[in-house]
């Protein structure tokens, strides 16, 4: 398989940035995204030049460091796949394939494809945490009865891998589905109660300073995000952002 591919290049957040156009090879169906990277990478070296920078680690659609916007769409064609799941039997012979990086203003270019995403950790420290004490302290699971329904919704929340795609797809760059997977996958369980208040106003307040856009509740997100996180997480946080508000 031959594909072109116009790639967005960039030395840091500080510099212009520019779309520069590969032609690769030998691409093989079975190959995963970053795969196809890495050959295009490997020709670049050989020829003395400098290669495409992008992020990755487990490249098995567990960590969500392998963010890339492909033709438009966060993490390419395919329903609830990672970039380093898509798999080049999705692109045909032939094709141009555009790569570029999230765009956010909360998601500083790093380098080419790199952006960083340091602001999901700081909307997380400011509040998602338990002060529940755990550790040498273990407790049957079930001494504390939670409601299946309850129990099967946090989980679904705390699946929320940050890579950022919700943003990414929302015109005004919201991180309102994420910052909502990680209020509600705590506020769902009794060992969240007690921060409750606090959790969910200082993580909503941090999510604000750090520049990302409001909700407009068209729902690009959930569509985009390769766990399926659910819109109803962000009326979840919204009620509970209320709550927390009067009772302020």
């Amino acid at each position: 398989m031959k594909l072109t591919l116009k790639i967005w290049r960039q030395e840091n957040s500080n510099t212009k940035g520019r779309f520069e156009t590969y032609n690769v090879d030998k691409v093989e169906g079975d190959m995963s995204f970053l795969e196809m990277l890495d050959v295009l990478n490997d020709g670049l070296v050989r020829e003395g030049k400098e290669p495409v920078e992008f992020d990755h680690d487990c490249r098995e659609g567990i960590c969500g460091t392998c963010s890339l916007q492909i033709n438009g769409e966060p993490h390419g064609p395919g329903n609830r796949v990672t970039t380093c799941q898509l798999h080049m039997r999705s692109f045909k012979d032939g094709d141009t394939i555009v790569i570029e990086p999230f765009r956010a203003r909360a998601f500083p270019i790093v380098k080419d494809l790199i952006v960083d995403r340091s602001a999901f950790d700081r909307i997380q420290q400011a509040g998602g945490f338990i002060s529940v004490n755990t550790s040498g302290n273990t407790i049957d699971a079930n001494s504390t009865p939670i409601e299946k329904e309850k129990a099967d919704m946090s989980f679904d929340a705390a699946t929320c891998i940050g890579c950022g795609a919700c943003v990414a797809a929302c015109k005004n760059a919201s991180a309102m589905l994420f910052t909502s997977a990680k209020v509600s996958q705590f506020a769902l369980l009794p060992q969240g109660e007690v921060e409750a208040s606090e959790r969910v106003m200082h993580m909503v307040d941090q999510m604000d300073k750090e520049g990302f856009g409001n909700c407009t509740n068209t729902g690009a997100c959930e569509i985009e995000c390769p766990k399926g996180i659910s819109l109803e997480n962000i009326a979840r946080m919204n009620r509970e952002y209320l709550s927390a508000s009067v009772a302020g």
